[in-house]
C-alpha cells in the first residue's frame, strides 16, 4: 500500500527594509582630470546601504552639479527625506518604491540612483544571483573606453600610451576647449595608435566649431563623437549629425525616458549614465525606447567608486550595450569597494550574486 506524504508549504516573512546608512567619502585623484567645463581635484560622493534582516545591499551617489544639478549636501538631504518612505517597504517592490521617490521629490538623481542600486542589490542576492542575469545577461563582459582628459599635446601622448599600456583597446579623447589643438592631440593618437578613438566635447563648441572640428578629425577613423555642443541645442544635435561623418551620441542632452523620445532622429545613440536616470529603473525604460528607435546605446559613467561602476556594468551587460565607458574609478587613489574587474580592455563583474560589492 503506497503512503503519502502531505508537505504544507509555509511561506517565509517578507522581508522588509529594516535600516538605511550612508556614509560621505572624499577621495583624492591621482591628478587633476580636466574636461570642457571643470576641472576635479577630488571625488565627492556618497555610499548608500540599505538593509533587511538577511541581506545588505550597496549604492552610490555621485552628484555632478552641472550634469545632475546635485550636490553631496542635497544627496545627504534627500537620503534624509526618503529614509522614513523606506524603512518597512519590501525592498523587491523597485517600481514602486521609485515611483514614489520620485513623486516625492523633484530632482537629486543620483541620491536615487543610490537608493535603487541597492535595491537591486538586494533583488539579485534574495534571487542568488548576479544582477546582469536578472537584467537580461546578454554580455558576459563589456569593452570599455578609457579617457584622456585635456591637456598639452606631450599630456596627452603620455596619458594615451600609459592607458593603451595599460590594456585599452578603446580611447574616449576629451576635446572641446582649444579647437586646434584639439585636432592635433586627435592626429598625434592615431599616429601612435590604431586602438579605436571616441571623442567627447563635453558641450564645449558652438556647432559651428563643432562642425569643423568633427570635419578636419573624420579621416582619423573617429568610431563616435559625444555631446560636442551644448546640452539644450536638440535641434543643433540633428543638424550636425546631418552633416559630418562621424556618428553623434547625447550625453548631457539625455537624462530620463522623455529626453530619449525628444532625441530620435536627432542623433545616433545616447549614453546612459545611472547617476543623471536615477538608477536602472528608469534606465531600462530609456534603453527600451532606444532600442525601439534604432539608436545604440552606451553606458556611461562619473568618476564613481566600484560600487556605481558595478551597477553600470551590471546594467550593461544585461541589456548588451553597444558601447561602455565605465572608467570612473581609475583615477582615485584608494578603493574602498571592489565589484569590478578590467583586464584587456574589458570590464566584467564577480560571479556573485547581486552587485557582488565587497568592502575593503
Amino acid at each position: 500500500m503506497r503512503k503519502f506524504i502531505l508537505v504544507i508549504l509555509i511561506p517565509s516573512a517578507m522581508e522588509e527594509i529594516v535600516s538605511m546608512n550612508w556614509d560621505v567619502l572624499e577621495i583624492p585623484l591621482r591628478k587633476p582630470f580636466k574636461i570642457a567645463f571643470e576641472t576635479m581635484d577630488t571625488y565627492r560622493g556618497v555610499i548608500v546601504k540599505i538593509c533587511t534582516e538577511k541581506y545588505c545591499g550597496y549604492g552610490e551617489a555621485a552628484p555632478a552639479p552641472r550634469i545632475t544639478g546635485d550636490t553631496v549636501a542635497s544627496v545627504v538631504a534627500a537620503l534624509e527625506r526618503f529614509k522614513p518612505m523606506l524603512i518597512g517597504r519590501n525592498p523587491i517592490k523597485i517600481g514602486k518604491i521609485m515611483d514614489d521617490l520620485n513623486s516625492s521629490l523633484l530632482g537629486t538623481p543620483s541620491a536615487k540612483a543610490a537608493i535603487d542600486f541597492a535595491l537591486f542589490d538586494i533583488l539579485g542576492q534574495k534571487m542568488d544571483t548576479p544582477l546582469k542575469d536578472l537584467l537580461g545577461g546578454k554580455k558576459e563582459k563589456i569593452e570599455t573606453s578609457l579617457t584622456v582628459d585635456i591637456g598639452d599635446l606631450n599630456y596627452t601622448l603620455q596619458h594615451a600610451r600609459k592607458l593603451l599600456d595599460a590594456g585599452a583597446k578603446v580611447l574616449k579623447v576629451k576635446i572641446g576647449l582649444n579647437p586646434e589643438e584639439d585636432v592635433e592631440r586627435i592626429k598625434a593618437i592615431r599616429k601612435m595608435t590604431d586602438a579605436k578613438i571616441r571623442v567627447d566635447g563635453n558641450q564645449g563648441y558652438s556647432l559651428k566649431t563643432a562642425m569643423k572640428v568633427l570635419k578636419e578629425i573624420e579621416k582619423y577613423d573617429i568610431e563616435f563623437a559625444e555631446q560636442p555642443i551644448p546640452a539644450h541645442e536638440i535641434d543643433n544635435l540633428k543638424i550636425l549629425r546631418e552633416n559630418v561623418d562621424i556618428p553623434i551620441i547625447a550625453d548631457e542632452s539625455v537624462h530620463n525616458s522623455l529626453d530619449v523620445l525628444r532625441l530620435i532622429g536627432k542623433v545616433d545613440g545616447i549614453n546612459i549614465k545611472l547617476m543623471k536616470s536615477g538608477g536602472i529603473y528608469e534606465a531600462m525604460k530609456m534603453a527600451s525606447i532606444a532600442r525601439t528607435a534604432g539608436m545604440k546605446i552606451m553606458i556611461g559613467c562619473m568618476i564613481e567608486t566600484h560600487v556605481g561602476i558595478a551597477a553600470g556594468t551590471h546594467f550593461a551587460l544585461g541589456i548588451g550595450a553597444d558601447y561602455a565607458d565605465l572608467d570612473g574609478y581609475w583615477d582615485l587613489t584608494k578603493q574602498p569597494y571592489l565589484g569590478v574587474k578590467y583586464k584587456d580592455g574589458y570590464n566584467s563583474v564577480p560571479d556573485k550574486a547581486g552587485l557582488g560589492i565587497i568592502p575593503q
